[in-house]
């Protein structure tokens, strides 16, 4: 489960994420609260909107983003922009305290956060690959999701507890610590340890990463699949909030309903990190599953029991994203990857501006019981979509021997071969390489070599 661990690089970039990502969730469930609360009377739909703003940009700039991303230092890149959010964080904690923070302001605050989260963002999720071999990379991608979830279930229950305490300020304040844990990983991992890429040179085009996705029907499938968990399904602040309001409770209960739902997110994130690779099937099913328990979820009467439903959405939505962000990472072409995942980030949080704005206008019209249904309807039609794949494509079938039972084949990535030729990089083959070395081929069922002799040019 953590074979990552053995790189020292992974190491520390670990520690620094999880610091990060604690300060990332008290900051986010102090913004939430502030706007429903402080800047406005309950308005859900404004919450929609703050989120809208905060998600729109990593879709609006794809293209750009996936290409610097490739293009670019990946370190250096996420040096700038953790400077950038860190003095955001700075300046919106002290215009909180100072009672000098509008609506507008934090709308503001908002977009231009984002446009640096779309930077941020696919740099973050394609350095994971840096720092480990390319073989345990889906167990790397699994730990990450393990360190943010984990990280979900102290940020909020604390950020709760620092509002009914000190204030909402104060809590932005605090993020700019967990910046600077970031910022410290960064600078103390060893350059020469990262593992060698083929970095995008001047003539590479933005739109390659959308003509290799549009050649991979099965991406296509997984990016319909979290676009539409992101627009309807993933909008849990308005959720929680909304929901906490309606039983009773202020901040602290707020926080907690974020603490408890990270439960079950580790847990799937832990299970993922078990797995050999990402399956597909995977993916599929944990959306239709994250549909049914939402439903259940809408329909408990008492805070208790909605909190304990939460433990399995949480689960759920876990297991779809790792599950598909592993897939991504690890069946993706390593020249395109950073465009790719820009575009996979794209389109999971481009969602949110579409999809958030509704949810809060049907929380604030109808309740909060009825976005969470309007959720639900998003994970099943999701899981819709991958099984009418999965059946049109043909790779669900009856086995020969077995007349009730089904079997689905399977795209596997190839395998990396540990001992490449020459002077070539562990992720990069040139044609020439391919064609003239000698490869010997593992059988994943029966670990068997083929010896069959191979032709070389």
């Amino acid at each position: 489960m953590f074979r990552s661990f053995s790189s020292f690089n992974y190491r520390v970039w670990f520690i620094g994420a999880l610091v990060s990502n604690i300060g990332a969730w008290m900051q986010s469930t102090a913004q939430s609260w502030v706007v429903l609360t402080q800047l406005t009377d309950n308005d859900a739909g404004a919450m929609g909107l703050t989120m809208a703003l905060q998600f729109g940009p990593p879709l609006l700039l794809v293209g750009l983003s996936g290409w610097v991303t490739d293009r670019f230092d990946r370190r250096r890149v996420l040096v700038v922009t953790q400077l950038v959010l860190l003095a955001f964080s700075l300046t919106i904690g002290i215009l909180l305290l100072a009672d000098a923070m509008t609506l507008p302001m934090m709308y503001g605050f908002a977009l231009a956060t984002g446009v640096v989260v779309a930077f941020d963002n696919p740099a973050r999720q394609a350095f994971v690959t840096d720092l480990v071999n390319r073989e345990i990379a889906s167990n790397a991608v699994a730990l990450n999701a393990a360190s943010f979830n984990g990280a979900r279930m102290i940020g909020p229950a604390v950020a709760g507890l620092l509002i009914v305490a000190v204030g909402t300020g104060w809590v932005f304040l605090i993020n700019v610590l967990a910046y600077a844990g970031m910022l410290g990983a960064l600078l103390l991992i060893r350059t020469r340890e990262l593992i060698p890429r083929k970095r995008a040179d001047a003539s590479s085009r933005i739109a390659d990463g959308f003509r290799y996705v549009a050649r991979r029907p099965d991406l296509m499938v997984i990016f319909a699949m979290v676009f539409l968990m992101g627009a309807l399904g993933m909008n849990f602040p308005i959720f929680a909030s909304t929901m906490a309001l309606e039983f009773g409770e202020q901040a602290d209960g707020f926080g907690l309903l974020s603490s408890i739902l990270a439960i079950g997110s580790l847990a799937g994130a832990l299970l993922a990190a078990r797995r050999a690779r990402a399956r597909l099937r995977v993916a599929i099913l944990a959306t239709g599953g994250f549909g049914l328990v939402s439903i259940a979820s809408a329909f408990m009467p008492v805070y208790w029991l909605y909190a304990l439903c939460l433990v399995f959405v949480g689960f759920t939505v876990v297991t779809t994203l790792t599950t598909a962000n592993g897939y991504v990472q690890t069946t993706t072409d390593a020249s395109v990857r950073g465009r790719v995942l820009a575009l996979y980030v794209a389109v999971m949080m481009g969602g949110t501006p579409l999809g958030a704005p509704l949810v809060g206008w049907v929380a604030a019209e109808f309740g909060p019981r009825s976005a969470i249904l309007l959720g639900a309807v998003g994970g099943l039609a999701a899981c819709a979509i991958g099984l009418t794949w999965v059946i049109a494509s043909g790779r669900l079938h009856r086995r020969q021997d077995e007349r009730f039972r089904l079997t689905l084949d399977e795209t596997r990535p190839l395998s990396v071969i540990t001992r490449p030729v020459a002077t070539v990089a562990p992720e990069e083959f040139s044609d020439q390489g391919a064609q003239t070395s000698a490869i010997r081929l593992v059988d994943e069922d029966d670990d068997d070599l083929d010896e069959r002799p191979r032709r070389r040019a």
